[in-house]
């Protein structure tokens, strides 16, 4: 049986093209590079503003085959059909099962390509309606084989209302997988930091897109005598450091205190 690195490298013009197209228009503005992780154990943390775009992104600078959470109803054509009717009864009520059924061609296409392929790009299938922990145990199993998971915090689009739009609040996954690791099977995992400005800017139009990487944290510098006030210290680090890479690239006259 084929390991994924193999997989991946039978993919690897398909994928090309795939990010070639979802970065259509947009050049990559790169900061940090020196402190991406080639290999061994990885988490790889940022904001998530830019929907594929940012999943984009980050198969373009980082040079190892990475893993992210995909909602496991995507992997099966009925239940991502469903998905998709859902999502759009949601957002556009009566209209949007009018077009559900108008571009059926277009979505039973996009559906088949997906649902059929979605296996050889570094997905972790997890129920994302379900329980946090089998998401959270899956990746943790994915870090503690030695692979790069990337757990982007926010939802993939600007939310004028949130305080820090640019960064939403980060959650305690990211945290308890670190923690877990460290204090289960003794391994210190390198957490990254990626800051991404740009992908949130519509498809087509061209932007720059700049993404800056800073040094990684672990979780050992965070810990305490108590489990949830140390998943929580990390967390507020991670959060904070993503903050301060995107206001140091976005406007570097700007001072700013973690």
């Amino acid at each position: 049986m084929s390991t994924f690195e193999e997989e991946l490298i039978k993919i690897a013009p398909v994928l090309s093209r795939l990010r070639k197209i979802s970065l259509f228009g947009k050049k990559i503005i790169l900061e940090g590079e020196e402190n991406l992780i080639n290999k061994g154990p990885n988490l790889i943390v940022g904001n998530h503003i830019g929907s594929y775009k940012d999943i984009a992104v980050l198969f373009e600078i980082i040079p190892r085959p990475i893993f992210f959470t995909a909602n496991r109803m995507i992997f099966s054509k009925k239940e991502f059909n469903f998905l998709i009717k859902k999502h759009l009864r949601k957002h556009l009520k009566d209209l949007g099962v009018f077009f559900y059924r108008l571009f059926t061609p277009l979505r039973m296409y996009f559906v088949e390509f997906i649902s059929t392929n979605i296996t050889g790009i570094g997905t972790i299938p997890v129920n994302l309606e379900g329980s946090k922990k089998h998401a959270i145990i899956k990746c943790q199993e994915y870090v503690e084989n030695g692979k790069a998971v990337v757990l982007l915090q926010g939802t993939g689009r600007i939310i004028k209302s949130n305080p820090n739009p640019y960064v939403s609040s980060f959650r305690r996954g990211p945290s308890i997988i670190s923690y877990n690791l460290f204090k289960e099977k003794g391994i210190s995992v390198p957490v990254t930091p990626i800051a991404m400005f740009g992908t949130h800017l519509p498809f087509l139009i061209p932007r720059k897109i700049k993404v800056k990487v800073g040094k990684p944290l672990f979780i050992k510098d965070y810990l305490t005598d108590n489990f949830d006030e140390s998943v929580i210290r990390f967390r507020n680090a991670m959060e904070k450091r993503v903050r301060m890479l995107l206001y140091e690239m976005v406007n570097p006259s700007v001072s700013f205190r973690i």
